[in-house]
């Protein structure tokens, strides 16, 4: 049984939830998301079996594509997604390949050579115990070979139409920490955080948003969040950080130049002084030497 189980209590994951405004960030996420399209919406998983196909050999692409996925770019995904069904993607296709074939076929995908055995035992096994279809529930789905929790979980939800939990990648579990609705450090933790702070009607569509979201805006080195509307209220946000660093800085520069107009003007006003003084010496020795004698005692006097 390869289903994670937490050993924590309630308590312990309730202290994880932050929440804060989590819904208007959803609302703000889905307004940027209207205008953009990922590679999740046109390569994701769920775009890459065949809609034209039987049932059964349906929802056996579904988990194939999900096996594929991890570690791997949806465009690369998608591409040996079709060379499996040039073949003829099915469990019968599956168990017919020699393994070293078979890694040729999934090359580039990552870790293609350990996906190859995981895709025929899998296969192996939903032949001899499903009757040549897969299992419709999380405990199930996660005892097959390279199948995780995220996996199974989109799984049901994609195949089955039936939402368990939340699919928690590393965008998701990303996402959700930088914009502190909850505060984690493994995706294990995240899915049980965010099962308590989102309704259950958030469950399906969070992944979906949140990986598109992640793919063109918020990613995972050099997010754009000069152009996101979260960027006032995110507490990650390097646009909120430069315009407070940047507001520092004017303080800075207007700072200096008063005191640069400050020094300017002593300086005008000793050079007054100076001509004027000169000015007076000057006249006294026109005056006679008593006269500059006299001046002079003044002036080391003041």
């Amino acid at each position: 049984m390869k289903r994670a189980i937490l050993m924590t209590s309630s308590r312990d994951l309730e202290d994880t939830v932050v929440g804060g405004g989590w819904r208007r960030d959803v609302e703000w996420i889905r307004r940027m998301r209207e205008g953009m399209v990922a590679p999740v919406d046109t390569m994701g998983c769920h775009k890459l079996a065949d809609p034209l196909a039987e049932p059964k050999v349906h929802r056996f692409q579904v988990l194939v594509a999900l096996m594929l996925s991890s570690q791997t770019r949806d465009e690369v995904n998608a591409a040996a997604m079709k060379r499996l069904k040039d073949h003829g993607l099915s469990i019968e296709k599956i168990l017919e390949f020699k393994v070293t074939d078979l890694e040729q076929v999934l090359c580039p995908v990552g870790f293609y050579k350990r996906k190859a055995n995981y895709l025929q035992q899998a296969a192996q096994i939903l032949k001899n115990q499903y009757s040549g279809d897969i299992p419709d529930t999380l405990d199930g789905l996660c005892s097959l070979p390279g199948v995780g929790p995220k996996m199974a979980n989109l799984v049901m939800q994609i195949a089955w139409d039936k939402c368990e939990g939340i699919a928690v990648d590393t965008h998701v579990h990303r996402i959700s920490n930088r914009l502190g609705w909850i505060k984690t450090n493994t995706p294990e933790k995240t899915q049980k955080a965010l099962e308590i702070l989102l309704p259950k009607e958030e469950w399906q569509p969070i992944n979906h948003l949140l990986v598109g979201f992640g793919q063109m805006l918020c990613q995972p080195v050099r997010p754009k969040c000069s152009t996101c509307l979260c960027r006032f209220t995110c507490p990650s946000s390097t646009a909120k950080k430069e315009e407070e660093a940047g507001s520092s800085e004017m303080k800075k520069e207007v700072k200096e130049e008063v005191e640069e107009t400050n020094e300017t003007m002593e300086v005008k006003i000793r050079s007054k002084k100076t001509k004027k003084e000169v000015k007076t010496m000057s006249e006294a020795a026109e005056a006679g030497p008593s006269e500059i004698k006299k001046r002079s005692r003044k002036r080391w006097k003041r």
